[in-house]
């Protein structure tokens, strides 16, 4: 069978929505970098968070920030809140799964840490309450979300909404925005 036709329209898809992440977006990304060096600067944390592909998103952006993206070893204070499966499935059990970001936020975060919150939709309840707490206790919030404005991207310091309303499409420019963060902060931080 021939899915060529499927392969080059995904392809072509991706690379649209690049396209007008470059022209709508650089400025967001830039302004996210200033922020994260900022805080990495003090001495501050990054926390990221939300459900699904953009858990998995949550993690890989942690690693490359812990670990190395290329050459160097970036070794900064990330970690995602999606990991410690105990703690999440004791946090949805006795809490409630909407409070199962919030409370590790409570224990782990302070004033001028930062949170990264991803939702392809920005409608996560949980990803929305974590975001309430941040802003209560003087945590910064980058949000990486869709298009459309939303409760969410409403409470963000800094909101990247990556033009497209296709959820791959969306997933596909967080772990790009997550990789350009990642390069920036390697060149900057630790030299």
């Amino acid at each position: 069978m021939n899915y060529k036709n499927d392969i080059k329209r995904e392809i072509e898809e991706s690379l649209d929505v690049k396209r007008h992440l470059l022209s709508e977006c650089i400025d967001d990304i830039n302004k996210a970098a200033e922020m994260l060096i900022d805080a990495l600067r003090e001495n501050k944390k990054i926390y990221l968070c939300g459900n699904g592909g953009s858990a998995s998103d949550c993690q890989h952006i942690a690693c490359e920030l812990v670990g190395k993206l290329r050459k160097k070893s970036i070794s900064v204070p990330a970690f995602s809140l999606v990991t410690n499966i105990s703690a999440l499935t004791a946090l949805a059990n006795d809490f409630g799964y909407e409070n199962i970001f919030s409370k590790q936020l409570a224990v782990y975060a302070h004033a001028g840490d930062i949170l990264i919150a991803l939702s392809t939709s920005g409608k996560s309840l949980n990803v929305i309450k974590a975001a309430e707490f941040a802003k209560k206790h003087n945590i910064k919030i980058v949000v990486m979300t869709g298009k459309k404005e939303t409760p969410l991207s409403r409470m963000a310091d800094l909101a990247i909404m990556v033009p497209s309303d296709d959820t791959p499409r969306i997933q596909e420019s967080h772990i790009l925005i997550g990789h350009i963060l990642a390069l920036i902060i390697e060149k900057v931080v630790n030299r």
